[in-house]
């Protein structure tokens, strides 16, 4: 079996704190296994994600903050926190201009986010808007915004030229492509989760995502594997992971 590709800077764009334990964290603990810098952008605070007494969405959005940071250094990431309210995003100019800055100052050559079109994977669940909406911010910045110096001459002034991204890894699809082999980084992954306790509460979250990644595996002989639809804007010549046999 051919080496996966571990790309030296990745950047996870996403809406809310757990989002991508939930769904991505054993690639991003891969990645970072490999050598690659891992950065989480949490663009909301997920400070309305509560149905406890007396909560409000200031000591929620503090709390949320340091779950999501202890759960980044089980996956070997750091965390950029955008500080957007939850529930209300939009992919605004302005929320494509902050990640464009991102990506031009960071640079990565793989950029993982959430499906925008995906709006009703199953009979029983609505996907969040909030997700469709970080879906979209992130697609519009890697493409164009973020590799086309002349769009945003102020943060060229700044040295932040434009940057175009190899490789993105789109998750959360009723499509894949492509498949990372979690076996190794699983338990990785359910640390990284149990992290959240505020949103688990005594409910432990493992059979389920042992059941996720059990089934995405199966299709293409892994034991545990994440999906994603990959969008190749500028090749790179790595070995690919395994791919489904068509």
């Amino acid at each position: 079996m051919s080496q996966a590709y571990v790309p030296k800077t990745a950047m996870f764009i996403f809406a809310h704190p757990d989002d991508i334990e939930f769904g991505v964290a054993g690639t991003a603990a891969l990645w970072a296994r490999g050598g690659c810098r891992v950065i989480y952008v949490v663009i909301t605070d997920g400070n309305v994600g509560s149905h406890e007494d007396g909560m409000t969405p200031e000591r929620l959005a503090e709390i949320r903050r340091a779950e999501q940071t202890a759960a980044a250094e089980v996956a070997g990431a750091e965390c950029i926190y955008l500080g957007y309210h939850d529930g209300f995003l939009q992919p605004t100019l302005e929320l494509r201009k902050a990640l464009v800055r991102l990506i031009r100052q960071y640079r990565p050559e793989a950029v993982v986010c959430l499906d925008p079109t995906n709006f009703f994977p199953a009979e029983d669940y609505i996907n969040h808007p909030d997700h469709r909406a970080a879906g979209q911010a992130a697609l519009d910045a890697v493409f164009p915004a973020a590799e086309m110096t002349l769009l945003y001459p102020d943060l060229a002034a700044e040295g932040l030229t434009g940057h175009k991204v190899d490789y993105v890894f789109v998750t959360f699809s009723q499509r894949a492509n492509y498949y990372v082999d979690i076996t190794t980084t699983l338990d990785l992954k359910i640390e990284a989760l149990r992290k959240h306790a505020s949103q688990l509460g005594k409910w432990d979250p493992s059979p389920m995502i042992r059941q996720w990644a059990a089934e995405s595996g199966k299709k293409v002989g892994f034991a545990y594997a994440e999906a994603f639809y990959r969008i190749t804007l500028r090749p790179v010549e790595t070995p690919a992971a395994p791919q489904p046999e068509v």
